[in-house]
């Protein structure tokens, strides 16, 4: 593969998602955009490898997908654990919430994700609070 991120052959489909947010997406994206949530940059519609993010935060190596009723199903579940997998063997961590979550508990998903966030660069033996997003390591995947 070429591009590792941000591959021109998805800008289209990139944009388009970028048009059409969900409300649990806009809701969130409100929120952490503009460096607003603890100064990290967040992307929204980011792609890395063969799979657009809902949101990615290179510098800090995260991503958070919003996932509705539709990622209960057989099929879902598979490619959200391929994804979950491929990403974290490139070092990112991946949260996962509910769309119901985010937008009938917002405080708590922000909550939950800074204090994943405080956890999982305290206990890695980086320099940098936030390392650059590289090639290297491992690293959890959660559903709240």
């Amino acid at each position: 593969m070429s591009f590792l991120r941000n591959d021109p052959a998805f800008k289209k489909r990139r944009q388009k998602l970028g048009r059409n947010q969900t409300n649990a997406e806009k809701v969130l994206w409100s929120k952490i955009r503009n460096r607003q949530f603890h100064g990290l940059r967040f992307l929204r519609h980011y792609s890395i490898g063969a799979y657009i993010l809902d949101f990615c935060c290179p510098k800090a190596k995260i991503v958070v997908e919003l996932d509705g009723g539709r990622h209960n199903e057989n099929l879902a579940i598979e490619y959200d654990a391929a994804r979950s997998e491929y990403l974290e063997a490139l070092g990112i961590s991946v949260f996962r919430f509910w769309n119901h979550d985010v937008l009938f508990d917002l405080h708590a998903v922000l909550s939950r994700l800074e204090a994943e966030i405080k956890h999982s660069h305290l206990t890695q033996n980086h320099n940098a609070p936030y390392p650059p997003l590289t090639l290297r390591g491992g690293s959890g995947h959660a559903r709240y």
